[in-house]
């Protein structure tokens, strides 16, 4: 066996999900005696079988990668439950390992997997899809990159077929619930609920949490960051809109036309509130200049 081939051995059997009772499993996916896959790349010593060893970077793996997903989406889990958010967590990861060298894109394809997968968010599914996504757009926003903000006398300088470009950590969401407030208060009841050492204390979220009322109504949410901080702020369905299409790379026109696209919003209106987007956005910072490397 060279070098690689033990390292993907290894590597496909460490990621092998546990037992229910947090044990490594007994058989291999292709049916061998996992005690002979285990002699096969690593030796006994006097106090452990080759079994037993391979066993401790099983486990010692899986309690990593759960405690990483759970520290990103502690309000997923509030939502659903301990014992179901670990059943999906363990589900997701068998789906989508780890392939990164940072535990930060851990939970990247999570959102996405969520919505292909809804049972395993229970009955509260919709809003634990709206939820994941906002804790995943919170990780993007903290550590997305920040680039030089137009100023509105440059706003002002721009034609009808200028293009423009957003801030990289500004992250754009089309939520099912105005689940924003609920992630705040759910983060905040986290923090909480830790433990001196900085741990979360035994039991807290191993149940469904008692949520306040939520009633579903479209929100359109920008998650933002300002002085390493990160905010969220909600849209009228028009600024959303205007600014995805911004994103997609139409022109000024294009955009305000496909943000005003079945708008009840009166024509005479529709000049202010344009003008108070673009204040706001330059305020913010949330407007940047084409970038003529990416088409954007």
């Amino acid at each position: 066996m060279n070098l690689q081939t033990l390292q993907r051995e290894m590597a496909a059997t460490v990621m092998l999900p546990l037992t229910l009772d947090e044990e490594m499993q007994a058989e291999a996916p292709d049916g061998r005696s996992m005690r002979d896959v285990a002699e096969g790349f690593i030796a006994p010593n006097s106090r452990l079988s080759a079994f037993e060893r391979l066993e401790i970077y099983n486990r010692q793996y899986w309690l990593r990668v759960l405690g990483a997903l759970a520290e990103d989406f502690p309000a997923l889990r509030a939502v659903v439950g301990g014992r179901a958010f670990e059943s999906l967590s363990v589900q997701y990861l068998a789906a989508h390992p780890s392939r990164s060298f940072t535990l930060r894109n851990l939970g990247s394809k999570l959102p996405d997997w969520l919505a292909a997968h809804p049972h395993w968010a229970g009955r509260r599914h919709r809003l634990a899809l709206d939820v994941a996504r906002i804790e995943w757009a919170c990780v993007e926003t903290f550590d997305g990159a920040d680039r030089q903000p137009l100023t509105l006398d440059d706003i002002a300088a721009l034609g009808a077929d200028s293009q423009l470009a957003l801030q990289p950590h500004l992250q754009l969401l089309a939520l099912h619930y105005p689940a924003d407030n609920l992630v705040l208060s759910l983060h905040d009841r986290e923090k909480r609920e830790r433990g001196e050492a900085g741990m979360s204390q035994d039991g807290a979220f191993d149940a469904l949490a008692m949520l306040p009322k939520i009633r579903l109504r479209a929100t359109w949410l920008a998650v933002h960051r300002a002085d390493l901080s990160i905010y969220y702020r909600r849209l009228k369905r028009e600024e959303f809109q205007t600014l995805a299409a911004l994103r997609r790379g139409l022109t000024l026109v294009e955009s305000l036309e496909s943000g005003f696209a079945d708008s009840k919003v009166p024509a005479p209106l529709r000049s202010q509130r344009v003008r108070e987007w673009f204040a706001n956005w330059a305020k913010l910072g949330w407007l940047c200049a084409a970038d003529p490397n990416s088409g954007l």
